[in-house]
Parts: C-alpha cells; sequence; structure tokens
C-alpha cells in the first residue's frame, strides 16, 4: 500500500462531478487500499477518490459510529438519500468542519443530520446503510467531493469569505498544489 498525495483547492479535479466507475478489478482494489493508507497516514475520518487525483466515484471513511455501519468502510458508486438540512445558521462550536483537500482551517457547516447510503464495494457487491450525526455529516462531506464540491463552497457569506482570504494567503487555487501525509507537517496537527 502507498500513501497518496492530496490534492489542494484548485486541483481540477476536485471542482468537476468523479466519474462512475465501471470494472471492479484489481487496479480499483488497489487504489481503495491506498486511500485506506493515505487517509490513516492523514488522520483523516474520510476521503475520496478526487482528493488524491483521481476522478472516479469512490470514498473511504473510518468513523466510529452508533449507526449499523462499520467503522471503517469503502463505497464505490455512492448514491445519497439525506433528511431535510435546517435552515437555521450553523454552531460555530458544534458543526465546525475541515478538509484535507483545504488544510488547516476549519469553518461551520450545516449538514443534514440523517443520511441512507447505497452503492458497492471495491469486489462490486451492494453495500447499504444509514449514518446519522457526525457520522452522516463525514458521509456528505466525501459524497460531495464526487460531485466537485468542497465543504467550503456551502459555507454562508461570512466564512466563505475567510474561506477565501486563506485560499489567498496560501496561495491555493491553482493546479499542482499537494501535500503528503506522513511526509509534510499535519496541517491539522494531530
Amino acid at each position: 500500500m502507498t500513501v497518496l498525495p492530496i490534492t489542494i483547492w484548485g486541483e481540477p479535479v476536485l471542482h468537476r462531478r468523479a466519474s462512475e466507475v465501471e470494472v471492479f478489478d484489481d487496479e480499483l482494489r488497489t487504489l481503495i487500499a491506498d486511500m485506506f493508507e493515505t487517509n490513516d497516514a492523514a488522520n483523516g475520518v474520510g476521503l475520496a477518490a478526487p482528493q488524491v487525483g483521481v476522478g472516479k466515484r469512490i470514498f473511504v471513511y473510518k468513523y466510529a459510529n452508533d449507526d449499523d455501519a462499520p467503522a471503517s468502510g469503502v463505497v464505490v458508486n455512492p448514491v445519497l438519500t439525506l433528511s431535510k438540512i435546517s435552515g437555521a445558521a450553523p454552531d460555530p462550536d458544534e458543526e465546525e468542519e475541515g478538509c484535507l483537500s483545504f488544510p488547516g482551517d476549519q469553518y461551520p457547516l450545516k449538514r443534514a443530520e440523517w443520511a441512507r447510503v447505497e452503492g458497492f464495494d471495491g469486489n462490486g457487491q451492494p453495500v447499504k446503510f444509514e449514518a446519522t450525526g457526525w457520522f452522516a455529516r463525514v458521509i456528505q462531506h466525501e459524497y460531495d467531493h464526487l460531485d466537485g464540491k468542497l465543504y467550503v463552497n456551502r459555507l454562508m457569506d461570512r466564512y466563505a469569505r475567510k474561506a477565501k482570504k486563506t485560499a489567498k494567503k496560501n496561495g491555493w487555487g491553482v493546479p499542482g498544489l499537494t501535500w503528503l501525509p506522513g511526509v509534510d507537517p499535519d496541517p491539522f496537527g494531530h
């Protein structure tokens, strides 16, 4: 298994819809294993294929949960069904999110409290589970990556302006920027 570089906001693959996986083969399973290794090295709770430069509809997660889902898994070609998202402002103390592709910063974001996930594992076998609370947030965050969205694209204006300033200050927004977990400093200080 290999730790892969994580793409940073501005890399084109992060900003376009990923394509469906059509072939479930050893190459796919190797990518999935590398994604798990990369997520672990980055101390992440989830990682989508576009975050490692691959425009395919795949994400992995590692999050202990109270739902009937395994604490670690992969979903290929996921379909998401969500509960309604509250129109209330996000709580800055309770609903802060971060992203390995927007490294180092966290901003509040309102998400649905419940999600149903359907898709496939790395062997093409059906996967279906429900997620609630923070686990639902993790699933929504990773799914967004597959549609070419980062959580900073969903922020309220006030936080979106702060995120844009951070991106500008760091020189993000251009192709070719990555960081390598386990080699580069952990942007979230784990």
